[in-house]
Order: structure tokens, then C-alpha cells, then sequence
């Protein structure tokens, strides 16, 4: 089942490794296009975002390998499991991503598909840069000195 957060939304699907591999630069919520079977497997929360990416796409920005399983139950009415999915964007919103992509290099990531308080599916994606090697490296020691940190405030009291 999906899980459900303080913040009033449900997340359908995270993109856990997009901060590790990512330098998440801006956030910005986007609606997708999605067919009747894609809602009903989205609420069960089995879908992935783990190779998925945003690519502009002529004057449209698409939802590109993400994995959306089959809803059993929809029989031969099922959706393609990998098929491109608009993102719903205001034309401004549109050209700056378009901008940041092709200008400046940037790459579109998305981060979480989550339904919002009426229901609807949102998906947060954000304008990246990829880290190199040693900036991974880098996160990975501050994650770990914070973990070592922690462990040694609670064993103080």
C-alpha cells in the first residue's frame, strides 16, 4: 500500500537515489497524463521511478521509463507498463525546463509521484545536475559522520 505522510498526500513512488546521484538544483510540482488502470496500480504504490527521467519532447515535456505495473483486475484493458506520459506544466514552466536543459545542461528528474489532498496524481520533479564521484563520496561520509553522531548523543543520554 502506499505510504501516507503528515503533509496531507500520498507517495505512489519515491526516487530514493536521485539526492545520492543527483545535485537537486529546483523543485516544481507537475500533474500527469495517466490512464484508469495507471491510477488504480498507482494507488496500490508499486510503481518505480528508478530509471525514469523527464525529457522535452517538441513543445511537451515527458514522463520517459517509468514503470507503472499492471493492475490485474483491468484484464485486457491494461496500459502499456513503460509508455511515455505527459507532464501537465504551464507554458512558462515548459520553456524554463526546455531552457535549463538544452542551454545550460541540466537534467529533468523525477523525484516522487504522490496524490494530492483531492486525489489527483502529482509528480515532483526536479532540475538536476549530476554529481561526479567525489561528490558522491563526499555525501556518503557526511551521511555516515551524522549516523555515527546520532549513535553517540543517544548512548550519552
Amino acid at each position: 500500500m502506499a505510504q501516507k505522510e503528515n503533509t496531507g498526500y500520498r507517495v505512489a513512488a519515491d526516487n530514493r537515489k536521485a539526492h545520492f546521484n543527483y545535485q537537486i538544483l529546483d523543485t516544481l510540482e507537475a500533474g500527469i497524463a495517466l490512464t484508469g488502470t495507471e491510477v488504480k496500480s498507482l494507488r496500490r504504490g508499486r510503481a518505480s521511478l528508478g530509471e525514469a527521467y523527464a525529457a522535452p519532447e517538441g513543445n511537451e515535456i515527458f514522463l520517459l521509463n517509468a514503470h507503472i505495473p499492471e493492475y490485474l483486475e483491468a484484464n485486457r484493458f491494461n496500459h502499456v507498463l513503460r509508455r511515455p506520459r505527459r507532464l501537465l506544466l504551464h507554458r512558462k514552466q515548459i520553456n524554463k525546463l526546455i531552457g535549463a536543459v538544452q542551454r545550460d545542461g541540466m537534467t529533468l528528474i523525477p523525484l516522487k509521484i504522490y496524490f494530492n489532498e483531492k486525489g489527483r496524481a502529482k509528480l515532483s520533479l526536479g532540475v538536476a545536475r549530476g554529481k561526479k564521484l567525489h561528490d558522491k563520496r563526499e555525501t556518503e561520509k557526511q551521511r555516515s559522520w551524522q549516523r555515527d553522531k546520532a549513535r553517540l548523543m543517544r548512548e550519552r543520554g
